[in-house]
Order: structure tokens, then C-alpha cells, then sequence
């Protein structure tokens, strides 16, 4: 999506857009960070091992994820941009409720299970 709104952009056009920095440092490249410009790490890769806090880790991303898209919406008046972000953000809905099906199904197994 950055790429399609930037790629027929000037030098110019970047730089009062506020991208001067992302253009010097990667042309129209795409180069993931986020809002504030910090690079994408693995540290943004959380997992403790057991499934059902995985679990709430992934629905507590993808709610996360829904909020950013949301803000992004509200950000543009741009019709084309705003549906396919809608996409994106009601994807990470499905995401969520799909995770929260997972969990409801780990409880009730592991509830089930009695230890005498």
C-alpha cells in the first residue's frame, strides 16, 4: 500500500509529505517500521510456550492491528485507500474471534482433563 501511494511521487512531493528521511535512507523501497520509524525486530515476536497465553498474545496483535487500521481510515479521504484498509482492519476482526475460538476450545480441554 505505501508503495502504490508513493511510487509515482517526486523527491519533492516526499519531502513535504514528511518522508524526506525514508526517502533518503531507502528511495520507494519498502522498509517496515513503525509509526515512530523504529525498524521491525523479532522483539515484536512474542511467545511464552504455552498455547493459551500464545494465544492471547496473538488476539491482543490482531486488536492492536484493528485499532491502527481504524486510526489509518480516519486519517484519508481517500475512497480507494479507506476500502482497502477496511479490508485489513475487518481481516483482523475474523483473526481475532478465530483466536478467541481457540482459546474457548484449549479451556474446555484442559478443564476436561482430571487429575485424581
Amino acid at each position: 500500500m505505501f508503495y502504490k501511494l508513493t511510487k509515482d511521487c517526486t523527491p519533492k512531493q516526499l519531502e513535504d509529505a514528511g518522508l524526506a528521511p525514508h526517502y533518503v535512507a531507502h528511495d520507494h523501497a519498502i522498509f517496515y517500521t513503525d509509526a515512530s520509524g523504529n525498524p521491525f525486530t523479532a522483539t515484536y515476536i512474542q511467545a511464552k510456550g504455552d498455547p493459551i497465553a500464545d494465544l492471547y498474545e496473538d488476539i491482543a496483535a490482531e486488536e492492536k492491528a484493528r485499532a491502527t487500521y481504524q486510526w489509518l481510515i480516519d486519517l484519508t479521504d481517500d475512497v480507494d485507500l479507506q476500502d482497502s484498509l477496511k479490508f485489513l482492519r475487518e481481516r483482523e476482526v475474523i483473526h481475532s474471534q478465530r483466536f478467541r475460538e481457540a482459546v474457548d476450545i484449549l479451556k474446555f480441554e484442559r478443564d476436561r482433563k482430571q487429575v485424581f
